[in-house]
């Protein structure tokens, strides 16, 4: 029996599959280390944000017909079984209520389904 992908698996098939066209989706890593100098040092965007970020175009209508306009995107990507953290769902949650696309994915289909393309990557109506 072939063994379920792994998160980091999953990540790399969504962005590479999804990551283009009217979509662009970038690697957010979080954490903190101490660095040469011996500091504390933090990165990425936040406690709790998405796995991949990016930007989808939209048109937008009637008023400005024609222009296109970059909606934030966040997947928030899992296996089959991984749960989703406090600080994770609230990231989702401010992304959404700002008028972003924030969503939960487990698979290329189902982030393809959330982003509206088709296999192929082109955005569909």
């Amino acid at each position: 029996m072939a063994s379920s992908p792994s998160e980091h698996e999953i990540q790399q098939r969504i962005r590479l599959a999804c990551g283009r066209g009217p979509v662009r989706l970038w690697r957010n890593n979080t954490g903190a280390l101490i660095d040469q100098q011996g500091r504390f040092v933090r990165f990425g965007l936040c406690k709790g944000s998405s796995d991949l970020i990016g930007l989808r175009s939209l048109e937008i209508t009637p008023e400005l017909v024609g222009q296109q306009i970059a909606q934030f995107v966040a997947l928030e990507i899992k296996t089959n079984c991984g749960v989703i953290s406090t600080e994770q769902r609230a990231f989702l949650q401010a992304v959404q209520d700002l008028g972003g696309l924030a969503a939960v994915c487990r698979s290329v289909q189902q982030a393809q389904a959330v982003l509206k393309l088709s296999a192929v990557g082109e955005q569909t109506a």
